[in-house]
């Protein structure tokens, strides 16, 4: 206790270089233990890409390739699923909702989905959160578009600005479809998943746009009255337009890219799975997006390696600055030992002293890292959320965590012994002839 005692008021009496040791180790702490957390939930947030869904299904090709067309809108499905196949595995028994999606078409290089209503009520993300609306609200009318929290910062669009709708994926498209513009009616709030990046618009208003696409573009005889049969094609397809708001927007269009599924029961999962799997009317296929998900991330694990690595290098470094501190002071307390000897200490005294201050330091430095660790946590999580999708669990220490926190207090005693050994060995004689 007395040894306690005198160590503390010895780092008291170095107050710079002992504040500044403890705070670079407190930094290091705040960053292993924030680079772990956001790891661990990064990996959980990923899984949670898409929450509560238990199937995802679409055209037979593989796992990865459905999961990353069909919820992070990279690729595309090669076929589709006929809306028979859809209407029929949807009312199986066991299923609680079914969510069709149509993708093919783009906006400035974006995803453009066509969904129906039950998208906004069951789609859920990370924790099974729902979507929620910034601004505005779901599509009522047939060229109505919900847009992602992203496309509307990105490009600048805001409540009633009317988006024309490109055929195609990317940022070069085949068709731009300037005759249907649509009107921005709401803007989701941020999810950080690919959502964000995503314009919603209503199921029958993609065959609406292709019909009337496919329509324009039929071949016309090559006569004198062109310029007056394309006059009255315009005018009947603006007819059309007018008409087009008042349709019923569930629609029944003749192939989709893919759909969600939602079951009662983990039972049914498995049990309609397999069936779908075995579908002899079309070959389709049915994955479980958790899974896929944690095979997806499996294959990026390289990514999860780098950040364990960054994180012990940093614990490395704040230690060596310890070490450094601890062997620097040593020589300017060299005749403060030797009075200590002088007095009755015993070599394994000074030892003992060394050895306490630096677990003091190590010990204060992670006290003030985890308090560090938790407001940085509170600071950002609602920005790692909105940004990376990253939903922290800003919960006790895990016991791994716990774990970490023992490794460098056992760590910053391992270094703290080499001056701590130095300092056994001075003599007396040493100290008192130091030149100054």
């Amino acid at each position: 206790m007395l040894l306690i005692k005198l160590a503390t008021k010895s780092l008291l009496n170095r107050k710079a270089s002992a504040l500044l040791t403890l705070f670079t180790i407190a930094i290091s702490v705040m960053l292993l233990m924030s680079i772990e957390r956001v790891r661990v939930d990064a990996k959980s947030s990923f899984s949670n890409t898409i929450s509560g869904t238990d199937l995802i299904v679409g055209a037979r090709t593989g796992d990865i390739q459905l999961l990353l067309s069909s919820v992070f809108r990279i690729g595309h499905a090669n076929n589709g699923v006929s809306w028979k196949s859809y209407q029929f595995i949807s009312e199986q028994r066991g299923v609680k909702w079914a969510i069709p999606m149509s993708l093919g078409d783009s906006h400035k290089g974006l995803a453009v989905l066509g969904t129906n209503k039950d998208y906004f009520e069951h789609y859920r993300f990370a924790k099974k959160q729902p979507l929620s609306f910034l601004q505005g609200h779901e599509f009522n009318h047939l060229f109505e578009v919900v847009l992602g929290a992203e496309v509307a910062n990105t490009l600048g669009y805001q409540l009633g600005d009317e988006v024309v709708i490109a055929h195609g994926m990317g940022n070069t498209s085949f068709h731009n479809h300037d005759d249907n513009p649509f009107k921005v009616v709401g803007i989701l709030k941020p999810t950080g998943t690919p959502v964000d990046k995503t314009l919603h618009i209503p199921l029958a208003a993609i065959d609406a746009i292709h019909g009337s696409h496919a329509h324009q573009h039929e071949p016309a005889q090559a006569d004198a009255n062109d310029h007056d049969h394309d006059h009255d094609h315009d005018h009947d397809h603006d007819h059309d337009h007018d008409q087009h708001d008042d349709v019923d927007l569930v629609g029944t269009p003749k192939q989709i890219t893919a759909f969600l599924l939602g079951f009662d029961s983990p039972l049914y999962t498995l049990q309609v799975r397999r069936n779908i799997n075995q579908y002899k009317d079309e070959a389709l296929l049915a994955i479980m997006p958790g899974v896929t998900l944690r095979e997806l991330w499996e294959m990026l694990s390289i990514v999860e390696k780098i950040l364990l690595l960054f994180s012990i290098v940093v614990v490395l470094i704040s230690l060596l600055g310890m070490l450094t501190s601890l062997l620097s002071s040593l020589n300017q307390r060299r005749r403060e030992l030797a009075i200590l000897r002088s007095v009755g200490a015993r070599p394994w005294h000074i030892f003992t002293l060394i050895s306490v201050e630096s677990l003091l330091i190590t010990g204060l430095g992670c006290i003030v890292g985890t308090a560090l660790f938790y407001a940085l946590m509170l600071l950002g999580a609602d920005y790692l959320q909105s940004h990376a999708g990253i939903s922290l669990n800003i919960a006790l220490l895990s016991s791994y965590e716990l774990m970490l926190l023992a490794a460098i207090m056992v760590a910053g005693f391992i270094v703290g012994l080499i001056p701590a050994t130095r300092a056994y060995f001075y003599s007396l004689a040493d100290g008192m002839s130091i030149k100054i």
